[in-house]
């Protein structure tokens, strides 16, 4: 006999729908509608809002016509990521520096994570998502994380099911242009990459040049957030290997974050750096690899300390990556 929460997942009528309370539903959807909102917002506390809301309007309505909550409720969150998006994007343009999603270390999974692509969780993949139109974003998020089929799609985003197909067509062009590695095939089930950031680590407290060079992909781009500071905000891209071999291995330039404490962590599902001073976290970077697995893309440093609220701050260590204490500079 199923129980209560298989039924809601499946979405097997109005009878079980309708006989359970809010508190279950909540229970039993917060985390799929979350993994949504976030992927669409990158911001964690407007993605929670979009929640909340979500649910309050379930509280209010009669609930016996919805035939599939699982679907109703990604509809309900898309809708509403939608309207976010149209208005952060007007705060966001007042940015100063680059603006970055916030990263988390929770992985956010629940009952419906098995639908879910978990590369599309990768921090890299939420940055490319800005590239995205509104629209865009939503179509592509929809069926590449959560596999929903078009019609599905259209339904939700109130487009034909053939404008959705060629919406996330381009959409798709767009993030397969960066030509990243995804976190599904980095080789060796991310031993490789746990090697490559004991070496990058390394290379950055030394100031080591040549070190950093063989780590550094051809055409590298360091994007930096600082919280809209602009005293601690790298203000635009740093885009070529000279350039961001320079800024990597300055002895003026990111030298605090050589006097903090560095670990590594999970972090929207792959390994990454935090630097912590005294237990407090001060910085997160987050690398993503080229396609051979083995070279840096891209570096994304969040100096931001309204935006590092949700890195884990337990203080575990793993034992075979141990936190990092920087050389003394002499």
């Amino acid at each position: 006999m199923k129980d209560r929460d298989s039924e809601l997942s499946a979405g097997t009528g109005t009878g079980a729908v309708e006989n359970l309370s809010l508190e279950e539903l909540y229970r039993s959807y917060y985390r799929y509608a979350f993994s949504i909102a976030y992927r669409m917002l990158g911001v964690v506390a407007d993605a929670e809002d979009a929640v909340q809301d979500c649910f309050a309007e379930l509280q209010r309505r009669d609930r016996s016509g919805i035939l599939n909550m699982k679907a109703y409720v990604a509809k309900g969150i898309t809708n509403r990521c939608l309207n976010l998006l149209g208005s952060a994007r007007s705060r966001r343009e007042m940015y100063i520096g680059e603006w970055l999603p916030e990263p988390v270390s929770e992985p956010y999974d629940g009952p419906e994570a098995a639908a879910e692509r978990k590369d599309t969780l990768s921090y890299a993949f939420l940055v490319l998502l800005e590239r995205l139109s509104p629209a865009e974003r939503a179509v592509f998020v929809l069926r590449e994380a959560f596999q929903y089929e078009y019609d599905a799609i259209a339904e939700m985003v109130g487009k034909s099911g053939s404008n959705c197909r060629q919406i996330y067509s381009r959409a798709k062009r767009t993030i397969q242009a960066k030509q990243l590695l995804p976190v599904s095939a980095a080789p060796g089930s991310g031993t490789s990459r746990e090697r490559l950031l004991r070496r990058f680590t390394a290379a950055f407290t030394a100031y080591d040049v040549g070190g950093m060079l063989k780590l550094l992909a051809e055409q590298p781009v360091l994007v930096g957030d600082g919280g809209g500071q602009e005293a601690q905000t790298i203000l635009r891209p740093m885009v070529g290997r000279k350039g961001v071999l320079a800024l990597l291995t300055s002895k003026r330039v990111l030298q605090k974050m050589r006097e903090w404490e560095i670990s590594f962590a999970m972090i929207n599902g792959e390994q990454n750096l935090v630097f912590k001073q005294q237990g407090e976290i001060k910085a997160v970077l987050c690398l993503a690899l080229g396609k051979s697995g083995e070279q840096i893309q891209e570096l994304y440093l969040m100096l931001a300390p309204g935006k590092l609220g949700h890195v884990d701050n337990s203080g575990r260590k793993s034992q075979a990556f141990p936190a990092v204490t920087p050389r003394p500079q002499l």
